[in-house]
């Protein structure tokens, strides 16, 4: 196929971008242009984008009831809209790709303006708003789970499975075989939750592990992604119990991290559960609280229905709950293997070939 050029949209959070990112390397391999279009808050991820040009449009979302706020987005919206469809008329691009998020209103709007054929991918088990407003209009949908909420009738006749692409570097470290703890050796534990997460985790997992028996402190190396704000205090609170730690507020090499711990404790975002069925790695997740749509709680119940992860709500999670669920995991290292496995199973490493090979097809 001679080179297309093609844009994605992504809202500005990891987890619409990343698998944007996949997707772009895959295409790049394929002799593709790709450009990407996000917000404001993609600007900080602008470097790792592998495509060649990143555009920040103006979005807004309706957050508020307030008749100037109501109004204020409004324009934003209006103004994005209308700076990207000058962009796409100069830019010419083949094919349209959205991820959710609001700031793919304008791209998307923008592209259906401009008769360009466009596709949206849906990350969560639970089909976003974003995507669902422009479901009906889109040439194509990809999901990420075979069982997507909301995607029925003459939706599904159009949808796609393709699973949830991950970049190269989970790729590359998928290779590695799940390797159980020996007893009484090393126990790897991982925790890592994005802004909303780690602030909770910072306050829940020291208080659990700390309370362990000494036998158990021993044999626990930690690795806890932590808001700098909380680093000290975590970080006191592991040494005073004499267990190893590595705390940081953003850890580069991720899936080097997952790879080598032997559970990990995490939100349920759509890209975390991805890695962590590509990488084959158990876990326990803590599905965000409160999120729209409860797409965390959802991605979590699908991965702990194959016996992949097991999720505890937030509100049923506290250090005495969490330290009675990691004294069963330091003493069955069996479960963690079945767990392990079975997340493997779920896992789909070729995600980013179907998906691209779809958007080959618009």
């Amino acid at each position: 196929m001679s080179n297309k050029h093609v844009i994605l949209a992504a809202g500005g959070t990891g987890g619409h971008l990343f698998p944007a990112f996949a997707l772009a390397e895959e295409l790049i391999r394929r002799n593709h242009i790709v450009d990407l279009i996000t917000d404001k808050r993609g600007e900080r991820f602008r470097g790792d984008f592998p495509g060649r040009d990143v555009y920040i449009v103006n979005s807004a979302t309706f957050a508020s009831r307030s008749p100037f706020a109501i109004l204020q987005a409004g324009w934003k919206l209006v103004s994005g809209t209308w700076s990207t469809w000058r962009l796409l008329g100069r830019l010419r691009p083949q094919a349209v790709v959205g991820f959710g998020g609001y700031p793919t209103f304008p791209p998307l709007v923008a592209s259906y303006l401009r008769k360009i054929p466009c596709a949206v991918h849906e990350q969560n088990a639970v089909m976003g708003r974003a995507n669902r407003f422009f479901a009906k209009f889109v040439t194509t949908i990809a999901m990420s789970f075979k069982d997507t909420k909301y995607i029925t009738g003459e939706l599904l006749a159009k949808s796609h499975f393709t699973g949830n692409p991950v970049r190269n570097i989970v790729r590359e470290w998928s290779s590695v075989p799940y390797t159980s703890p020996q007893p009484g050796g090393d126990f790897h534990l991982l925790v890592f939750g994005g802004s909303q997460g780690a602030r909770f985790f910072s306050d829940v997992v020291p208080q659990a592990v700390t309370q362990l028996p000494q036998e158990l402190r021993r044999r626990l190396k930690i690795v806890q992604q932590c808001r700098e704000e909380d680093a000290a205090r975590v970080e006191k609170a592991y040494i005073h119990a004499g267990i190893a730690a590595d705390i940081a507020p953003f850890f580069e090499n991720l899936a080097e991290y997952i790879t080598q711990s032997h559970l990990v404790i995490a939100r349920s975002g759509a890209s975390s559960v991805a890695e962590l069925a590509v990488l084959g790695r158990p876990s326990l997740l803590v599905p965000l609280p409160h999120a729209l749509d409860n797409d965390q709680l959802l991605n979590a119940k699908r991965l702990t229905d194959t016996g992949g992860a097991c999720y505890i709500p937030q509100d049923e999670l506290d250090a005495e709950r969490l330290n009675k669920e990691l004294t069963k995991f330091l003493s069955e290292p069996f479960r963690l293997a079945h767990a392990a496995r079975a997340a493997k199973e779920m896992g789909e490493p070729d995600a980013v070939n179907l998906l691209a090979h779809m958007v080959e097809g618009l």
